[in-house]
């Protein structure tokens, strides 16, 4: 599928190890950041073998049990649904990490392997001194608003593929064992990727229904116009890639042992919430009203929300804005408590 993508994701060559640009981080395009965490030692465990990278995860490893992704050898790592796309065509199992971490490695002897995946495993929860040697910093500018803290995750499995989906955060993706491929897709493509249920999600965001490898041209005939829009990034052991907030991108993890770790953050105020809280509120609440109401609203959010944001309330004295003047926290609870009031109607 990727030889159809004919873009290739920008990238940085020889980056100083643990030195990100900052540009890099206002650019919102995708960048590949080539050696960018090769210093860390678990990049240099990686070139030695798997069992390295095993023995060293064992050994800051603190016990405590985790989700782990478990899968028949006939999804060949592709995480995904069964064919009523009802539910998930894999289970979620509880269960040490390090005995998973054998599974793996066992996997890898079998044929065709059974696959496995612990996915967005928070670090400090199970490997609290793991980032000791293994850690970079971003060159967050520095705000006067309460933003939501890093949340650093590892993810480590056999083969795998991860549909593509989007994150309402930026990431950093840092490969440090194995090799992955990145299809990304800008936010614009959505409609062309045909997005699957809201609920059940292998991960929590909807995921594309298309088969990369095989695409059903008949059930998604505009996929092809994705591609034309797409870009694919390759990453090995020490790249990282920076993936800008609500771009669609399918994940490949390539060997037979796979490990990456990312960073997630957003400068947008914690007080905003989930983006997805207006989804659902807009589902329940316009999707289904005739369309001429519909074609209103979308006016009406245009001006208070996606055109200028500040027009709104420009034109009134500034004592008069209230909430369409510039939020503050306690503004954000009143909107907040309006809301659920209306709800509770």
């Amino acid at each position: 599928m990727s030889s159809a993508i004919a873009r290739r994701t920008q990238v940085i060559e020889d980056c100083q190890p643990g030195q990100i640009p900052p540009e890099v981080l206002s650019n919102h395009e995708p960048v590949v950041l080539k050696g960018l965490v090769s210093d860390w030692k678990l990049t240099e465990l990686a070139g030695q073998s798997d069992r390295a990278v095993v023995d060293y995860l064992c050994e800051h490893y603190n016990g405590r049990p985790s989700q782990i992704c478990c899968g028949e050898p006939g999804i060949e790592g592709r995480y995904f649904y069964d064919e009523s796309v009802t539910r998930l065509n894999y289970e979620t199992r509880i269960g040490p990490i390090d005995e998973a971490l054998e599974m793996m490695l066992a996997a890898a002897e079998q044929s065709p392997p059974p696959s496995y995946y612990i996915a967005s495993n928070v670090i400090h929860t199970h490997f609290p001194k793991l980032r000791e040697q293994n850690d970079i910093r971003l060159p967050r500018q520095p705000s006067d608003l309460a933003t939501e803290p890093e949340r650093v995750s590892i993810w480590i499995g056999n083969r795998s593929l991860a549909a593509c989906h989007y994150d309402a955060s930026d990431n950093l993706a840092c490969c440090v064992a194995g090799h992955r491929r990145f299809s990304l897709f800008p936010p614009e493509q959505i409609a062309n990727l045909y997005p699957g249920p809201l609920e059940p999600t292998p991960g929590g965001q909807a995921i594309s229904m298309v088969d990369f490898a095989n695409p059903d041209l008949s059930r998604y005939p505009n996929f092809p116009q994705a591609l034309q829009a797409g870009q694919v990034a390759e990453l090995e052991p020490g790249d990282a890639l920076y993936l800008p907030s609500m771009w669609w991108h399918q994940v490949e993890a390539l060997d037979p042992f796979n490990l990456l770790i990312n960073y997630w953050w957003s400068e947008a105020p914690r007080y905003t919430g989930s983006g997805m809280n207006v989804l659902y509120h807009a589902l329940l609440c316009l999707r289904d009203k005739p369309e001429h109401e519909r074609r209103a609203w979308k006016e009406v959010l245009a001006y208070y929300v996606f055109d200028d944001p500040q027009q709104a309330g420009r034109h009134l004295p500034e004592a008069a804005r209230g909430v369409l003047g510039e939020l503050d926290e306690m503004q954000a609870r009143q909107l907040r408590a309006m809301l659920l009031n209306r709800l509770n109607r």
